[in-house]
């Protein structure tokens, strides 16, 4: 029997065996009759071997096999059954089964014709499909995992890190309380005995207090080195950016030492490079207080020799120069295994160094936390019994602006009488020795409690200048100014008093209108130096220069002699830029308060922006660029907002009165040219 009549065409045998799926016939015994090719490749025998033989041997499953061949003698086909063929080398093809029967003529059903589609492949890849689905959906179930421990981490560490700034603000706090609770006897133990050193003393009298007040000032460098470092670790260590003669800062800052060093029989070499600029911008503060504890190291350290401050320029350009600062010294030295931690907070060359020379170690940390975070690098070379260099270097901005003036240091002057001073502190001690430091100056003193007494005096009682306490109970000392300023409407010079030096923030000093400050425990040169400073030199509020002694003399604002060497003196050039600023400031001066009062900071911005340059070219005073810069900074970030109406206030006052000025002036050339 074969799948078609014997006596059929060639042409049908012909498409059978083209068939790529495995062909066969079945009787209705179960045998293999007739087969293609495709059957006997995937079975891997020949047609002789086939013919005959038991269909369902070929099967994984045969009694499967068998009874999807007996459902199509039931129902007279089968559609796409899945069964596994087995290869003789044990190969496995998955195939789908489909199958119908056939019949004589006279319908009599002989056997089945199957058809068995090879689906080895499709079904590989649906197996890797779902595979690959399984494990997408496992990826995405640990991606959702893990996003859910990084959220997790997250909130972990942002935990962590309120609690770590908590515990830094904690920190600070203490530091800020315990700065305040020691300044405050120290400024009375020290204050003290510098009044009784000055009275009449037996000779061991005057060495016991001058142990006392040694005692007390090693102490006050020991808080201020604490507290530089809890600075550094707060992130709090700011660095001023401003026009300074670093030549006379240093010479002025080495005269400290004069005396020590003269003491000691040590010599005192300086050497100062001539190709550096006269006026750089930096820290001079800063830089003060690296050389300062580099000094002060190499004179406690040497006790024969000499001591060596040299500053040469390496290198310079069009904006910055770089310097290289070194301090040498003949002293001690230091050993090659203890240089690599020299610089480390509370580090010494040896244990017995504190005993010997005394100190903390912290020194020399406060120094390299001072020079790297403004870009510098520190070195130190030393041999034991030879001395030490210690060297370091920084850039510094060039500019054209004049230097800063220093606070100069005025000697007491006993023909100064009629000095009233109001003193605002609450703590007795303190207000006892500040009546003793006035008496001693001859000034008149009265004392006030809190700032609402101070205030109740002040509105009762004429005074040339109050020095103000910071932290006091019922008003504090920034309330009390920022009332006499704003309710008082009062130009009195202001000296802010403060034991707190790591919280005092000197911008919201001057926000609320004082004029100075001095760090307790005071120090009474500086302290008569700043009173006189203000009393003598124009006091400068609300945009209005006025002598504290004669409030109806106004001081002039402008000057005139930049603006002459600009024009080389040309008349009608002057009067061109005169007019040409009056014709310009008064709508700058009402967008400025307009931008103000809108809230439009662009426009507050843009005013001020163009009114900066005027103020040098009209000769006024440098203090209101920097403030209008101020007004800018403000107007651009939104931040740090106390005190700008103020400033806005005394731009408009100082402008109006340049425009009177200036009117002045340009009609007196005019007069003097025609």
């Amino acid at each position: 029997m074969s799948i078609i009549n014997k006596h059929e065409s060639q042409y049908a045998r012909s498409l059978i065996e083209a068939s790529l799926d495995p062909l066969v016939t079945i009787n209705t015994k179960g045998k293999i009759t007739d087969m293609n090719e495709a059957l006997a490749n995937v079975t891997g025998l020949t047609r002789e071997q086939l013919t005959n033989t038991d269909f369902f041997d070929y099967f994984t499953e045969p009694q499967k096999a068998r009874e999807v061949y007996q459902e199509v003698f039931a129902n007279g086909s089968v559609a796409d059954s899945p069964l596994t063929l087995r290869h003789g080398k044990g190969k496995l093809t998955d195939v789908l089964f489909n199958g119908s029967v056939y019949k004589d003529n006279r319908g009599n059903v002989l056997g089945v014709v199957v058809v068995a589609r090879d689906v080895t492949d499709q079904k590989r890849i649906a197996t890797e499909l779902n595979e690959a689905k399984i494990s997408a959906e496992k990826a995405t179930k640990v991606a959702e995992e893990a996003q859910i421990k990084a959220e997790d981490a997250a909130k972990i560490a942002e935990r962590a890190t309120k609690i770590a700034e908590d515990a830094v603000k904690a920190k600070q706090q203490f530091l800020s309380n315990m700065s305040h609770e020691i300044r405050t006897p120290m400024n009375a133990i020290i204050g003290f005995t510098k009044v009784l050193l000055k009275t009449e003393l037996t000779a061991r009298q005057k060495e016991y207090l001058t142990a006392i007040k040694m005692s007390g000032d090693a102490l006050i460098v020991l808080i201020n080195d604490i507290l530089d470092l809890a600075k550094v670790d707060a992130g709090k260590m700011t660095f001023e950016q401003i026009p300074f003669n670093m030549s006379l800062s240093i010479l002025a800052m080495l005269h400290l030492f004069e005396t020590k060093i003269q003491e000691k029989n040590l010599k005192l070499v300086k050497e100062y490079d001539d190709q550096i600029p006269e006026v750089l911008v930096g820290d001079p503060v800063r830089l003060h207080q690296i050389i300062l504890n580099l000094v002060s190291n190499a004179v406690k350290f040497t006790s024969n020799g000499s001591i060596t401050v040299s500053v040469h320029l390496l290198s310079e350009d069009e904006e910055k120069v770089t310097i290289e600062f070194a301090v040498t010294d003949t002293g001690i030295g230091i050993s090659e295994n203890k240089l690599d931690n020299i610089f480390e907070n509370f580090q010494q060359a040896t244990s017995g160094t504190s005993r010997l020379y005394g100190g903390t170690g912290l020194g020399l940390a406060i120094v390299k936390q001072l020079v790297e975070p403004q870009g510098g690098s520190i070195h130190v070379k030393s041999k034991v019994n030879e001395g030490s260099t210690f060297s370091f270097t920084l850039s510094f901005q060039k500019t054209n602006a004049e230097a800063e003036s220093e606070m100069e240091i005025v000697e007491l002057d006993t023909a100064i009488k009629n000095i009233k001073v109001l003193v605002a502190e609450d703590i007795a001690l303190n207000q006892l020795l500040m009546k003793t430091i006035l008496d001693d100056f001859g000034f008149e003193r009265d004392i006030a409690d809190n700032g609402k007494i101070a205030i109740e005096k002040l509105q009762t009682t004429p005074y040339d200048i109050i020095l103000m306490d910071l932290q006091m109970p019922e008003m504090n000392g920034f309330e009390a100014t920022d009332y006499i300023r704003n309710t008082m409407n009062s130009k009195i010079p202001i000296i802010a008093l403060t034991a707190d030096v790591t919280t005092v923030d000197l911008a919201r000093c001057k926000a609320v209108g004082m004029n100075d400050y001095i760090a307790k425990p005071v120090d009474e040169r500086l302290l008569y130096s700043k009173i006189i400073g203000l009393i003598k030199k124009p006091i400068l509020f609300n945009g209005r220069q006025e002598r504290v002694k004669d409030q109806s003399e106004r001081t002039k604002c402008i000057d005139m002699d930049y603006l002459a060497r600009r024009t080389k003196s040309n008349p009608v050039l002057m009067m061109e830029m005169i007019s040409l600023y009056l014709k310009q400031t008064p709508p700058l001066i009402c967008a400025m308060k307009q931008g103000l009062h809108d809230k439009d900071w662009n426009s507050l911005y843009s005013a001020v922006h163009k009114m900066i340059p005027s103020f040098s070219i009209m000769g006024i005073s440098p203090d209101f660029e920097n403030m209008a810069k101020k007004v800018q900074e403000f107007a651009s970030t939104q931040k740090q907002a106390e005190g700008i109406p103020d400033m806005v206030l005394q731009l408009e006052n100082i402008c109006v009165q340049a425009c009177e000025e200036l009117e002045e002036e340009f009609n007196a050339i005019k007069n003097t040219t025609l």
